[in-house]
């Protein structure tokens, strides 16, 4: 009120100060931190107009560490976010799961087989990857591949090599929607050519 009391009406600071109970030093520290408050917003105007993918992190390590400004980062982000200068984080995309079909219980081998994927950690903190392959009719483990990675072109060539010697199932199960599709994607080409995939959650 002071500040604009000065600024519109001509009174002297002295005045305004003891009309509205500010001490001079107050109303002219308060000044300065404008000015500085102004050249912050200006530099982050500037930053993020550049910049379209820059965040208040990488901003205030410009403003910190290449314009050597020791302004603190708490008074940088408050105005960062009067501006308005937030980065929109996009949401993430879900997935459409298809309704799940009801399980059967398999009459014989090789009419159902299950696949899986699993992670573990070793002790020195590696994560390893595991693919597995079950005969739901007795449950007999048909195949488990593990290693550090497990790209697509080894999980169908563990499929392959197991049909070879066991013969193609009727239905493969997966137990997610990203299972499935990892199947069903260039099928011409799997082992798995003319089995039925489905999800199973």
């Amino acid at each position: 009120m002071a500040q604009k009391a000065v600024r519109d009406k001509a009174i002297p600071i002295r005045l305004a100060c003891a009309i509205f109970g500010v001490s001079e030093s107050c109303y002219r520290y308060q000044a300065k931190n404008n000015a500085e408050n102004e050249l912050i917003a200006n530099w982050l105007i500037r930053l993020t107009d550049n910049n379209r993918t820059w965040g208040f992190g990488l901003c205030y390590l410009y403003l910190r560490n290449i314009k050597n400004f020791t302004w603190n980062h708490k008074r940088i982000y408050r105005i960062y976010r009067e501006l308005e200068l937030n980065l929109r984080i996009k949401p993430r995309k879900r997935l459409v799961r298809e309704k799940p079909e009801a399980l059967t219980v398999p009459l014989a081998i090789n009419q159902v087989w299950s696949i899986d994927f699993m992670h573990d950690q070793l002790e020195d903190g590696r994560s390893i990857r595991l693919f597995n392959v079950i005969d739901d009719f007795n449950r007999e483990a048909l195949g488990i591949e593990v290693d550090f990675s497990l790209p697509s072109e080894r999980v169908i060539r563990s499929l392959d090599q197991i049909i070879g010697w066991r013969g193609k199932p009727c239905v493969i199960r997966a137990d997610n929607v990203l299972n499935a599709r990892t199947f069903s994607s260039d099928r011409q080409s799997h082992p798995v050519r003319g089995c039925k995939l489905i999800c199973v959650s």
